[in-house]
């Protein structure tokens, strides 16, 4: 037979042999013939397994010469993936999962299952009656063989905090950091790098908002703000008869023992209210009459609640209760105001002795603290009452 019409891969030629070490660990013995595994070639004649006639399935077409042995053997075979079922998906995480089928029989485990439980461990207790350590190959002993074995994964454990970790964590370590910012905020508003309201109120800002915020406050104060009036009295009758119904209220009387006196007045004011731009609320105004000459308190008045318009001279009633006591009737300040309440028929000119006095206000102003004063003198006014000839 020619060289180039024999096969080079055939088995019957000797090809050649495959490298795998699966292959190479059984040897025939010496002497022995290789059996022949496939006889699909027609080189065996009209007798073997070329002939088509004498196959077992007469529709088989017959090779060229080639059969399974012909090439070179490859090796092992792989099983196949995932069990009989060619069809079936792949799963690359069932080795990390224990899911998949296992194809290793080694050290007697085999393929029973996914999922292996690790039996609870005996705690260790030194105290406990008839606790002996035992080996770890009694403890593997005791698993049964092909159980489930469940992986746990303990986490692990983290740093030890710090002694400034601890200490940042304290109440004085953030009031501190807390003391720090605002002195860095503080530092940076005053360098313009920042506002107090994130971008607004920066330092230029807030000083030209409160330079006008303090013109505007000035001026609302200017036409706000209340001033005390000035007053006068009337000077061609200072004090004037009560009207009703105040002049019934206090009786009238002169008395030498015990020497006292007592009768109702009035006095007109005006008052002067051109520098104010409101009206003017009086909460009260209280006036003290004294002798001029004795400065002995002789009357005392109020007005009450009092309102009265700005920029112009008003004029109000204040009404006084003229009320004294002595202790004889040689004092003078007794004296002093008998004779001018004395009746005019009695002097020869039917002119009185005027009484001279001292008037002094005492003001409570709303929008105003504290209270206001103001005072004058007069030296020749007529009493307001007069008595009957036949008075004491």
């Amino acid at each position: 037979m020619d060289n180039d019409r024999k096969s080079t891969v055939s088995s019957f030629y000797g090809g050649r042999r495959s490298g795998d070490a699966l292959n190479t660990d059984f040897h025939l013995p010496p002497g022995a013939a290789r059996p022949r595994g496939d006889s699909t070639s027609s080189f065996y004649g009209l007798d073997g397994a070329g002939n088509r006639y004498s196959r077992a399935d007469p529709f088989d077409t017959p090779t060229a010469g080639y059969n399974q042995g012909s090439y070179v053997a490859p090796g092992r075979t792989e099983p196949v993936k995932g069990g009989g079922d060619e069809e079936a998906a792949w799963d690359v995480y069932a080795d990390f999962n224990n899911a998949g089928p296992r194809y290793s029989t080694a050290f007697g485990m085999g393929d029973n299952g996914s999922y292996r439980q690790v039996p609870s461990p005996t705690p260790y207790s030194p105290g406990s009656a008839g606790f002996t350590k035992g080996s770890a190959a009694s403890v593997a002993g005791e698993q049964t063989l092909g159980g489930n074995v469940e992986m746990v994964t303990v986490p692990a454990l983290g740093p030890e905090w710090k002694a400034e970790e601890l200490r940042g964590m304290s109440k004085k370590a953030k009031r501190e950091e807390k003391i720090e910012n605002l002195s860095t905020k503080w530092k940076r508003w005053t360098r313009g790098e920042t506002g107090l309201c994130g971008s607004y109120f920066t330092r230029r800002f807030t000083a030209w908002f409160v330079f006008g915020l303090c013109v505007a406050v000035a001026l609302i104060l200017a036409f706000t703000i209340p001033r005390v009036p000035s007053f006068s009295l009337n000077q061609a009758e200072p004090l004037s008869p009560a009207t009703s119904p105040f002049n019934k209220t206090i009786p009238t009387e002169f008395s030498r023992s015990p020497a006292n006196f007592s009768f109702p007045g009035s006095m007109q004011l005006q008052a002067d209210t051109g520098s104010n731009y409101l009206p003017l609320t009086f909460k009260n105004i209280h006036g003290t009459v004294f002798d001029l000459t004795t400065e002995r308190p002789v009357a005392t008045g109020d007005t009450g609640h009092l309102t009265l318009p700005a920029h112009s001279l008003p004029v109000f009633n204040l009404n006084l209760n003229f009320t004294y006591a002595a202790v004889n009737d040689s004092d003078a300040t007794w004296n002093n105001w008998y004779n001018g309440c004395r009746n005019k028929a009695i002097y020869t000119n039917n002119e009185r002795p005027a009484v001279q006095f001292r008037l002094v206000l005492e003001m409570n102003i709303a929008g105003l603290i504290g209270t206001k004063s103001a005072s004058t003198q007069v030296n020749d006014a007529a009493c307001p009452i007069e008595l009957p000839l036949n008075s004491v």
